[in-house]
């Protein structure tokens, strides 16, 4: 399949102007002008929040397929050198989502030249997966569920993975999390006379260890269970007080929803009575939450057939994927499947610093959906 040059400078373009969740105002404009350029269509604009979704009717009869991807960058300073590095301090595109934008919108060309004689298809611009927001947002708009999506696809692509290599799993696909910050109340005093207040220090000490014990790190255990401290945060640089107040932040991910609230239970229990042995008052506020991706079976089926019409290497995990991803709002809802898409042995990792999309899966991915829209439809 040719692929545009367009489509290429349109991802070079996306990740020299990376947007933070929530904040994807521009790129989705980016979009909106490409798709008016290059295959204008009825567009819906400003879904869950800056959402866009571009209409491809062939027909009133069923089905509707939506082809999902993220708009939204990291807020992780880019060190690459390269000519198309970002504009804005501090934010840059390390997860990918300029290449899976990129993958979505070159689908436009392909669409142009297709007659289907049924469905329709929507190229869904989702904001917000890096907080975990934005597919719940979506799915609260009526505008989006007018339109009664019958699938939804998506892929992520995975460094470390074999480059064009497809990575699927039947069920669970990507782990279910939480992420929590805790917050310590003490007493603060002169740190020459400690005795006078209550310093947290210890407690979150404690609580550290405590959590850890709580870590099932084997994958193929069912209970897999992952605790991981993010941030810590205890009194200042000010050497003459002894903190009365700290925090702990930590993400929780497991396989399933039941197995989380296990772990939540055991978490504040733990909180609690490490605090009344401290003399402490605590505080927990939780966020981030991201439901664990569930791939349907028969949609497993159908990426795994056009894989191999494609001669693709298929590659089945055993466990899921440990990171989180909001896509798991709609299978949750719809039938619906998220594959990988492997980004080769030598890129960089997901969120590191120095990870660039290769473009050389634009391609891959395009091609991809065309053949699960082709099964579909044609």
């Amino acid at each position: 399949m040719q692929i545009p040059r367009s489509v290429y400078s349109l991802r070079q373009q996306l990740h020299q102007h990376p947007e933070l969740s929530g904040a994807e105002a521009a790129t989705a404009q980016c979009i909106r002008q490409f798709i008016e350029e290059h295959h204008p269509t009825e567009m819906l604009t400003g879904l869950g929040g800056h959402g866009v979704a571009a209409v491809y009717p062939f027909s009133e009869d069923c089905p509707t397929i939506v082809i999902r991807c993220e708009l939204d960058a990291l807020p992780i300073e880019e060190v690459n050198d390269f000519t198309y590095r970002s504009v804005h301090p501090g934010m840059s595109h390390k997860c990918g989502h300029d290449g899976h934008m990129a993958i979505v919108a070159g689908l436009i060309f392909w669409l142009k030249a297709q007659s289907f004689k049924k469905g329709r298809v929507v190229l869904l611009f989702q904001p917000g997966e890096e907080n975990g927001q934005g597919a719940q947002a979506i799915l609260r708009d009526e505008r989006f569920l007018s339109l009664h999506p019958d699938y939804v696809f998506a892929l992520h692509n995975l460094p470390g993975e074999p480059m064009h290599s497809l990575i699927v799993r039947e069920g669970v696909f990507t782990a279910t999390v939480q992420s929590v910050a805790i917050r310590l109340e003490g007493k603060q005093a002169h740190a020459s006379e400690p005795e006078h207040g209550t310093n947290p220090a210890l407690a979150i000490a404690e609580l550290v260890q405590a959590f850890a014990a709580l870590n099932r790190a084997e994958t193929a255990d069912p209970a897999f269970a992952l605790l991981t401290p993010v941030c810590i945060d205890m009194g200042e640089r000010a050497y003459g007080i002894s903190a009365g107040a700290g925090e702990v932040h930590y993400t929780l991910r497991t396989w399933t929803e039941e197995a989380m609230q296990e772990l939540k239970d055991k978490l504040l229990a733990l909180t609690a009575e490490i605090c009344q042995r401290h003399r402490l008052a605590f505080s927990s506020d939780w966020f981030d939450y991201f439901p664990a991706t569930v791939n349907d079976k028969e949609c497993y089926q159908l990426v795994r057939r056009v894989a191999e019409r494609q001669e693709r290497v298929l590659i089945e995990r055993r466990t899921p994927l440990k990171f989180g991803e909001d896509f798991g709002w709609y299978s949750a809802r719809y039938p619906s499947v998220l594959f990988g898409l492997g980004a080769g042995a030598g890129t960089p990792a997901l969120h590191h610093h120095d990870y660039d999309f290769p473009d050389a899966l634009l391609e891959t991915g395009i091609g991809m959906f065309a053949g699960i829209i082709s099964e579909l439809l044609g």
